[in-house]
């Protein structure tokens, strides 16, 4: 069985906040079927966790591929977890492809602990400044991400990037 919930991180106000989708499992699905229940719910991101696992086990997809890290999708599982399923507990630890990330609630509210990611810096990559349709400052690369720093405020506010150079 699986149990879906849509939540609004970051408010308590319906249809407001970041929505995702938290998806409490009684053991994994394989990986076709936790993205084809991803494409269903069509939010940025859906977060499956394994109630039966310890340490739980958290995982993140959007609509079209898995993603390392997803933190309102985070935050939507612990408040999911603390009210459904661990309502005596004040803090919960997940494991992920990030490594561990917790959750300590106090007052009503969730605080998340996320590995810290180390950017480095990296020769320009044609990618970036073709999908950005200019030459950054600099260019850094952190775990899974890239950071672009421009010249200018206006050179920022300026930008019309090309996202579709990203796609495989």
């Amino acid at each position: 069985m699986i149990r879906i919930f849509y939540v609004d991180a970051f408010t308590e106000e319906l249809f407001k906040g970041n929505p995702a989708a938290v998806c409490i499992l009684e053991e994994w699905l394989d990986d076709d079927a936790l993205q084809a229940i991803a494409f269903e719910n069509n939010l940025s991101e859906t977060a499956f966790v394994n109630l039966k696992e310890d340490p739980l086990q958290i995982r993140w997809f959007t609509p079209t591929l898995e993603v390392e890290l997803c933190g309102h999708a985070t935050l939507a599982t612990a408040r999911i977890l603390f009210d459904e399923y661990f309502q005596n507990d004040t803090k919960i630890s997940f494991q992920s492809k990030s490594g561990e990330l917790i959750a300590l609630q106090k007052d009503d509210m969730i605080y998340l602990d996320f590995p810290i990611d180390h950017p480095t810096v990296i020769e320009s990559e044609s990618l970036i400044t073709e999908s950005l349709k200019c030459e950054p400052i600099e260019i850094l690369k952190g775990r899974s991400d890239y950071l672009a720093i421009l010249a200018s405020e206006k050179d920022i506010k300026n930008l019309q990037p090309d996202f579709s150079t990203w796609r495989n």
